[in-house]
């Protein structure tokens, strides 16, 4: 492993929300990988962060990058999401009045971070969500 690192989302805080997302970005930028890998990855860390700062109780981001991939785990502390599938859904969301009055909440979360990943695992129960991004590194 070249380098991990775990970062904590703090719930309904929209003035560090962001925070995690933007070192995630400067690490992998510093590491010097791709350009193009960067994006994804900071794209997929936003989308979660801001997922769990709007609907969670609060987590956590563990960022691993090494043999050959970037992997970042996403743990929150519930209250879960219902339904995943309608979850997936480009447009759905579950966003409350205050996110989507400063902008967020749009429903393209969690089909943001599947399409900027080249794997993506995620679980859900009343305790909480866990996500699995996975972006590979090219040869």
């Amino acid at each position: 492993m070249i380098f991990t690192e775990t970062y904590t989302v703090v719930p309904r805080d929209y003035v560090i929300a962001g925070d995690a997302s933007r070192k995630i970005k400067q690490i992998l930028k510093k590491i010097g990988l791709d350009a193009d890998v960067v994006r994804k990855a900071s794209i997929a860390a936003y989308e979660a962060e801001i997922n769990m700062v709007i609907h969670s109780y609060g987590g956590t981001i563990t960022l691993e990058v090494g043999e050959g991939r970037i992997r970042m785990v996403c743990v929150d502390t519930g209250p879960g999401i219902e339904d995943i599938d309608k979850a997936m859904q480009e447009g759905y969301s579950t966003a409350d009045e205050e996110a989507q009055a400063i902008g967020f909440g749009a429903g393209m979360g969690l089909p943001n971070i599947k399409f900027n990943s080249d794997e993506f695992n995620i679980t859900s129960s009343k305790a909480g969500t866990t996500l699995e991004i996975i972006i590979n590194l090219p040869d």
